[in-house]
């Protein structure tokens, strides 16, 4: 596969377009009930409230996450429901996707650490951005998580 030229957005949910919430939808559901084989309620009354980051390639999203307001999900801003497409990973559009989540939160939220709840096999990924392990492994929705923090 050639490296994709990447398109990358960032909407609150009010300005997402209908295709571009099903396609989220989709990919979320793709992987996060499917591939992980976990029946969950992924529409958490979070979304509403949170922007979307998308990457795109030409119009098949290759990568998304929500970034959350303080307050919502923690004290602090978070990143959630991160996900790359089955088609895109091993590409750099998860890197890419975290590197812009980051930078996004900030810009959004202003300056402060961000705290997540990681799939414990993702660790090493997110302790490459610079999130450090803050809390024992706990079990949600039936898979290894912990959480992180972003100083």
């Amino acid at each position: 596969m050639t490296t994709p030229a990447y398109n990358i957005t960032c909407r609150f949910f009010d300005e997402l377009t209908a295709s571009e919430l099903y396609q989220v939808m989709q990919l979320r559901n793709e992987v996060f009930v499917v591939e992980q084989n976990c029946v969950y309620q992924d529409a958490d009354n979070k979304d509403p409230q949170s922007h979307h980051l998308m990457i795109r390639d030409n119009n098949k999203l290759a990568a998304y996450c929500r970034l959350l307001p303080p307050g919502l999900a923690y004290e602090q801003m978070s990143i959630g429901r991160v996900i790359s497409s089955p088609a895109y990973r091993k590409t750099g559009a998860g890197k890419l996707l975290l590197k812009e989540a980051i930078e996004a939160c900030h810009k959004l939220f202003g300056e402060g650490p961000i705290k997540i709840g990681a799939q414990l096999y993702l660790k090493k990924f997110y302790e490459s951005f610079g999130f450090e392990q803050v809390s024992d492994v706990y079990l949600e929705d039936n898979i290894e998580h912990i959480s992180m923090l972003r100083k």
